[in-house]
C-alpha cells in the first residue's frame, strides 16, 4: 500500500479529477497562482520546438509541468506525497495542434481536423519520493466531414477553448466524430488503464 492516501493532481481540468474519482483515488489540486506564489509560465512550458515529434512533445511538457509542479510543493511546505500530472496533445500527422487561442482560430483547427484522422497522444508522469513513473497514451480519432456551418455553430457553444485541438470528446463534438480507436479516457484527458498501472507500479491497490 502507498505511505500517503490521497495524491496531488497538477491540473486545472475537470475531466481528469473525474477519471480520478473514477479509479477511487483521493487527490487534491495542486496549481500554481495560490497564496501569493509567483506567476508561472504555462504558455513557455507548452512551446514547441522546431521539428519536435507529438510523442516527444507531450511527455516533454508533462515532464516540465511535474517539475513546475514539485517546485510548488516545495515552496509551500506540503506534505511530500505522490504527484500526477499529464498533457494532451493532438497531433495530424507530425503538426502539433494545442489549445485555440481564440474562435477564429479554433474554427481553422476543426477545418483542418474536418473529414480526416488525427492521433490523440496523451502522456502522464508520477511521482514519489525521488521515483518518476511515466505512460504514453496514443489513440486515433476520425471525424465526419464537417461544413463551415457546423464548425461555426460547434465553436459558438465556447466547448472548444481550452482544449487540444479545439473539442473535447465527452461533449457535443461527438455528434462530429465517426471512429475512435484506442483510450477513451485518454482522449478525454488522463487514460485510466495506463494511469492505474503507474499508481500500482508505486504500490497503490486499484
Amino acid at each position: 500500500m502507498a505511505k500517503s492516501d490521497f495524491i496531488y493532481l497538477a491540473s486545472q481540468s475537470p475531466r481528469r479529477r473525474q477519471l480520478l474519482e473514477q479509479l477511487g483515488v483521493r487527490h487534491e489540486l495542486l496549481l500554481p497562482n495560490v497564496d501569493g506564489d509567483l506567476e508561472e509560465d504555462a504558455e513557455g512550458l507548452e512551446a514547441v520546438r522546431p521539428g519536435e515529434a507529438p510523442a516527444r512533445y507531450v511527455a516533454r511538457v508533462t515532464g516540465l509541468k511535474l517539475d513546475a509542479a514539485l517546485a510548488r510543493l516545495k515552496r509551500r511546505g506540503l506534505p511530500s506525497v505522490p504527484v500526477l500530472c499529464s498533457d494532451t496533445t493532438v497531433a495530424l500527422g507530425r503538426r502539433i495542434y494545442g489549445k485555440p487561442d481564440d474562435e477564429a482560430h479554433a474554427r481553422a483547427m476543426l477545418t483542418e481536423l474536418a473529414g480526416r484522422t488525427h492521433r490523440v497522444l496523451t502522456a502522464v508522469a508520477v511521482q514519489q519520493g525521488r521515483r518518476r513513473v511515466t505512460a504514453l497514451s496514443e489513440s486515433r480519432v476520425t471525424f465526419a466531414p464537417m461544413t463551415p456551418a457546423q464548425i461555426k455553430a460547434y465553436v459558438a457553444t465556447g466547448e472548444p477553448m481550452g482544449k487540444a485541438g479545439a473539442y473535447g470528446v465527452q461533449g457535443r463534438a461527438a455528434a462530429h466524430i465517426a471512429q475512435l480507436s484506442g483510450s477513451y479516457s485518454g482522449i478525454m484527458g488522463l487514460p485510466v488503464f495506463e494511469t492505474a498501472e503507474l499508481l500500482r507500479s508505486l504500490g497503490w491497490r486499484l
